[in-house]
């Protein structure tokens, strides 16, 4: 029987729901945002430059999971939902456009530095008032619902301070510092949200739905390589595509199939079985801990390797010469390899967490890039990224022998439910339709 909130216009989910074709659609306004960092990184690669872009994906990172977490509690495509994901859709599309003004006001625009922070401000007014609605009107979940409230507002309220008030008091250098420093304080008061959520009684309304929602972010980041890869690929301005492209765009192809594999081949799943499994007060903590805070650097190790692909790609076309002479270095090859170093430690700490084992594999194939980093440096760009598709790929066929009791196990499981699901689903059918 379907729970329902006393109004009509909010509908609470089930146990047993999953994401709805409308929160796919809503995920594509992030989609730009990580492609629109991504662009602005690669027009300013520098140390600075990746710092204020990690500033920028965590925030994103914290919008969607506020997002997320919504549509777990209600129902996304009934009552008012869609019109209030509209709404959140419409304020990240403007966070997204003005991030390039986002630590710095560009002389002669409009204050992209005050559009960012009111877009910002305007997409938790929406979360936080929508799930508001959820609470009872008892004081007992008001108060610990207000514990949740008052970090949120303090950390939205210290990006709009990070917009107005370091320009009007300091020189432009140092007003960048202090905005940085008011980004990066908003994010640790956001995120220690998250320490609160097994004292205030929060639920998840459905793992399944988590989990799944968490993999579909993975696979839109792994699309973005994609992406990345082919813009880099077919930026050529008329130039003839030439026997290095296709060959980095094979090998880079590989590696976007290896890093695919590692998580969705058997891990997803896995944690999720073992999740479902989770009762009483330990599932929140768990829960946050997989998904929402080992996702983040998860997702951002595979946008780091798709702006050094992307950069590697256009090297590749831009100064052919460097393909068979000139060795990569720098801090490119730390983002095309250290992406993937980030991405294969943040699969061996949810492993980690869930099972309290380490993954052998996956932490060696870790350490092994890490050794590579300064060897592939030393090599051309085609060279480097050939070391990083041997040793993922490599690393996906070890890691399926290994896996391969556990493997069996896991498909079984997801079989069986199929099967029960499927079953289930037919006789409804043929008794209502």
């Amino acid at each position: 029987m379907r729970t329902k909130l006393p109004s009509r216009a909010l509908n609470l989910g089930a146990p047993g729901s999953r994401v709805t074709r409308l929160e796919l659609f809503y995920d594509l306004v992030f989609v730009f945002a990580f492609l629109n960092v991504s662009s602005l990184t690669e027009a300013d690669f520098s140390v600075q430059g990746l710092v204020e872009a990690l500033l920028v994906l965590s925030l994103l990172w914290w919008c969607w999971s506020g997002f997320a977490a919504l549509g777990n509690i209600l129902r996304a495509d009934q009552g008012v939902m869609p019109l209030l994901g509209f709404g959140v859709m419409a304020a990240v599309f403007v966070l997204a456009l003005s991030t390039d003004t986002a630590f710095r006001k560009n002389p002669g625009s409009f204050d992209g530095l005050f559009v960012f922070a009111c877009a910002y401000t305007l997409m938790w007014v929406i979360l936080i008032a929508a799930l508001w609605s959820t609470v009872p009107a008892q004081r007992g979940p008001r108060l610990r619902s207000l514990v949740l409230t008052v970090p949120m507002v303090l950390g939205v309220a210290l990006i709009v301070v990070g917009a107005i008030v370091p320009q009007r008091l300091f020189t432009s250098d140092v007003a960048d510092n202090v905005r940085i420093g008011c980004w990066a304080l908003a994010l640790l008061v956001e995120y220690a949200v998250g320490l609160l959520l097994g004292r205030t009684g929060w639920r998840l309304r459905s793992m399944g739905h988590w989990a799944e929602r968490h993999a579909l972010i993975v696979l839109i980041a792994l699309g973005e390589s994609v992406l990345a890869l082919g813009v880099g690929a077919t930026n050529r301005n008329g130039r003839p595509i030439s026997a290095s492209v296709v060959v980095a765009a094979m090998l880079g192809i590989a590696v976007i199939a290896a890093l695919w594999w590692l998580y969705f081949d058997v891990l997803a799943s896995r944690v999720e079985q073992i999740l479902h499994g989770v009762r009483g007060p330990e599932r929140i903590p768990a829960a946050r801990d997989v998904y929402t805070y080992l996702h983040l650097p998860l997702v951002i190790g595979v946008i780091l390797f798709a702006l050094g692909l992307e950069r590697l790609l256009g090297g590749i076309i831009n100064r052919p010469e460097a393909t068979a002479h000139s060795a990569v270095g720098g801090l490119d090859v730390v983002i095309l390899l250290g992406g993937v170093v980030l991405y294969l430690l943040a699969l061996v700490a949810v492993e980690l967490r869930v099972s309290g084992r380490v993954d052998v594999v996956l932490a060696t194939s870790g350490a092994l890039l890490v050794v590579l980093i300064p060897v592939a440096g030393r090599f051309p760009a085609l060279i480097g990224l050939a070391m990083l598709a041997v040793v993922t790929v490599a690393t996906a066929v070890v890691q399926l022998a290994a896996k391969r009791g556990v493997r069996r196990r896991v498909r079984d499981l997801i079989q069986q439910e199929q099967d029960a699901l499927e079953a289930a689903a037919s006789q409804w059918r043929q008794r209502y339709l």
